[in-house]
Formats: structure tokens, sequence, C-alpha cells
């Protein structure tokens, strides 16, 4: 999730004494003022992968949907089936327009069948809350809660021993949450601990009050480091998602790029009677997208950039979406959405246009690396 809109930029994260202190290298992102690396990205990508890196995500909206049956409304309203899951789990899903294109894609924490805790990103946040007060029944709020609380993702092979040095209690399955005691200097803080992540790797995002998020990241930070792991910024965490083919709103997702152009239609609950954008999207699976996201994996020199035309032979085909060196590869990885009417199959050669000159890539299966998310 996220996306590099560029809203004025007018936010502060909750913890920025403490990046400064780390040696941050800053960047713009969604309006905020964001980590982008502290030691280096291949450093910190290579952290994630190998051992463990704490992230700083704390741009994510926050937004609170409460009240008799909001359950129920947000599952009339938001794409993904919120009946398959439980109090105590959590669900990647999607705000859609009525057009079928994506408004934003979420998280949301089933907390109660009268409590449903989303997550959006950055610069949606004020779009997905108002698309939900605009139908909301008088008995349901929905609240922004974007400075109510502070996220901070612990990702890699090692991150559940950095609970267990935490002395927190945290959850086994994967999306699910549980709302644990962190101690710290000054007590103990409360956190909702998630078994989720954005890297690929086994991870936990952890989601303490603003208030306490300096003192959470400090206690978090000493057991990354306790075990080789550094601290990660939003370089790392594009070259993370990338390999992993993941979706990033403003460029895989977007109000012109629907959940099946996108390559996230099994987050559509297709057989439930409502939701935003219904109609669109359900004819469009039905229909056939008019383009499709591929990943493309570079055979020689170069880097694929966001904006690159995608050819085969002399005819363009379609436009690189997301684009980078893959750290984990030691190559350009792409992703890409290619128009139907060509006919492009894993095992593929294409052209990506790098500035005037043809990068020669294969057109492979997503994810680009393993997953261990689970």
């Amino acid at each position: 999730m996220g996306t590099d809109d560029q809203p004025e930029l007018v936010n502060e994260g909750p913890i920025p004494q403490i990046h400064e202190s780390l040696g941050a290298k800053f960047a713009p992102f969604g309006g905020w003022r964001m980590p982008l690396s502290y030691a280096g990205v291949v450093s910190e990508h290579t952290a994630v992968r190998e051992r463990v890196g704490v992230f700083d995500v704390s741009h994510l909206g926050k937004a609170l949907v409460a009240g008799p049956g909001a359950a129920e409304f947000v599952n009339r309203s938001l794409s993904n089936d919120l009946g398959r899951i439980r109090p105590g789990k959590a669900q990647y899903t999607l705000c859609l327009a009525p057009d079928g294109g994506v408004i934003d894609d979420l998280i949301a924490y089933y907390v109660s069948d009268e409590e449903i805790f989303l997550v959006p990103n950055a610069a949606n946040t004020a779009s997905v809350v108002a698309a939900l007060e605009a139908v909301a029944p008088p008995e349901i709020r929905v609240t922004d809660q974007h400075r109510d609380y502070a996220v901070f993702a612990v990702q890699g092979p090692r991150s559940q021993e950095v609970l267990d040095g935490l002395g927190a209690a945290y959850p086994e399955e994967y999306m699910a949450y549980v709302d644990a005691q962190v101690p710290v200097e000054t007590g103990a803080a409360t956190v909702r601990i998630c078994r989720t992540g954005y890297t690929g790797e086994r991870g936990y995002e952890l989601i303490p009050s603003w208030a306490d998020a300096p003192a959470v990241f400090t206690a978090v930070l000493e057991q990354v480091k306790a075990l080789g792991g550094e601290p990660a910024g939003l370089g790392a965490r594009d070259t993370l998602r990338t390999e992993m083919g993941y979706a990033l709103h403003g460029h895989e997702l977007a109000l012109d790029i629907s959940p099946v152009q996108g390559g996230v239609g099994w987050a559509v609950g297709w057989k439930k009677p409502e939701f935003f954008g219904r109609e669109a999207v359900v004819a469009e699976k039905e229909q056939g997208p008019r383009r499709k996201l591929f990943g493309l994996k570079a055979l020689e020199s170069g880097v694929p950039r966001r904006g690159y035309p995608v050819r085969k032979g002399d005819e363009a085909i379609g436009e690189v979406t997301s684009g980078t060196f893959s750290p984990t590869l030691k190559t350009g990885v792409a992703l890409a959405l290619v128009d139907a009417a060509h006919a492009v199959a894993v095992g593929d050669q294409v052209g990506i246009d790098v500035r005037g000159r043809e990068l020669r890539c294969e057109v492979v299966d997503l994810p680009f690396v393993q997953s261990n998310v689970r």
C-alpha cells in the first residue's frame, strides 16, 4: 500500500528527532516528510531480507468506523468480503469509485460488529473517509484518526525475535492482530500488533498511540539492532515491495486503474451483492480488462522506471508502472501494464525503452522472489 502523489508537504511524523539522530535522509511522500534511507537502500533492503528491519510508516492513514452495524456497513462499501473474517483479524480491501477505479487500497481491522479500524494510504485518507461518510446512516460514525496513532513495521526473518525481546504478546496467524502491552521506559504502552507487512518477509505492524510512538520505536529499534538489523526507509520499502509485485496506489492501482487490471481481483468479494463500484468491476471482469499487469525482469544492464514504454518489436504495447534495481536479484525489475490486445505470456521477451535504448526483458511470474510472509 502507498502512493507517491505529492500534495503540498505539510505533515511531520511523530518521531522526526529520532530519525534525524539516526542520520536519516528525508523525502516528501504523500504530503509527509518521511525517512528515505539511513545506511543506504541496499543495506536496509538486505537487512530485511536476511535479518530484520524497522520502518516508520506513520504517514499511513487511520480511520474508525463505529456504531450499530458498522461491520455490515463497511462490507456493503469496501470490495473484499468482510464476512470471511472475524474479530481479531485484518483484511486487505479496496475503496472503489463508481466506475471501478481505485480510490485507495487499505487494511480493515475487524474489532467487533460495531467497530472497524481502517488503515488507508496517507494521501487518500480524506477521500476514503469522505466516500464512507457520504453513505453512512446516522448511527454510523466515520472518524479520521490520522494523528491519533503511529505505525511501525518490523519486517524480516528475525522479526518474531524482536517481539520476543520486547516481551509483548503477538499473533501467530497471518493477518491476525492482538492489542498488547509493550514495556517501554515510561511503563507500558498499548500497541495493536498485526502479523502483516509490505515486504514479502515475515513481519508485524505495530500501531501505538501517537504520544507513545517515541518510546515504542526506541524499544523496538534496540531489539532490531541487537539482532543485526537496521532502521529502514521508504527507499528499501519500495525495492522490497516491487520484488514482491505488490501494488502501490498511484502506480499499479489508481482512479484509472481497476483492481482487475492491477492484479488485485482477489481482494474483491465477487459474490457480494453490494459494494462501491461493483457493477463496473463485475462488467470488466466478464468482458476482460483492456490491460493487464505483468512482471518484467531485465536480461541486461539497465534500470526501468515508471512511465517507460514497453515494446514488442517496433510496437508499443504498454507502460512500466514501477521499476527499480533488485538488490536480491542484482538486476532491473519492473511491473508493467500491457494492453490486452497484445498477446504476452510468461517466457516472452519484450523491450523497455530506457531513454532511447532498448532494455531486453523477460516476462516472468510474480513475485520476482519467494514470498515468506506466512
